[in-house]
């Protein structure tokens, strides 16, 4: 009998140390994907900013198109917004504001919009160096922009 619980208790730390090394191996594919990639669209940066901001668990390997719609449902995207729609700095700034709960002046309290949601971002310095609102967002920009906002909320200490 206690070898039966030793047996067992050994085949469960194993499923647990096999699953979680498959999720960092998951994670690490995703963003090498988007490290190589010019323009992101609506339904990545969603998934990403929503992981990343806590709103999504990564190890339940939420589909794009549901993190898409969770951010569109509470008003986190331009209005125009599409899934496949390249993104621009604007509308990032918008996501990352919202899904971090980032505080911003009198205008972007008022009017919430894309517009002084960047201006919040480069104020707050999660934005840096040369940029125009409308420029698109690569990749690589992506995953700066994200991690500087969890410095700035205080998750990636």
């Amino acid at each position: 009998m206690k070898k039966r619980t030793v047996l067992t208790s050994l085949f469960a730390i194993c499923c647990l140390f096999i699953g979680n090394s498959t999720l960092h191996a998951q994670i690490a594919v995703r963003i090498g994907r988007l490290l190589e990639q010019k323009m992101v669209n609506y339904q990545e940066t969603a998934l990403l900013v929503l992981e990343a901001s806590g709103h999504l668990d990564p190890a339940k390997n939420t589909i794009e198109g549901i993190a898409f719609s969770f951010a569109r449902e509470r008003g986190w995207l331009p209005v125009d917004a599409k899934a496949g729609d390249a993104v621009n700095l604007q509308g990032l700034s918008l996501l990352i504001a919202r899904a971090f709960d980032i505080k911003g002046g009198l205008f972007y309290t008022i009017f919430k919009n894309p517009h002084y949601a960047y201006r919040t971002l480069v104020y707050y310095n999660v934005i840096q160096g040369k940029a125009d609102p409308l420029m698109y967002v690569s990749g690589e920009l992506l995953l700066f922009t994200v991690n500087r906002a969890m410095y700035l909320s205080g998750i990636g200490e």
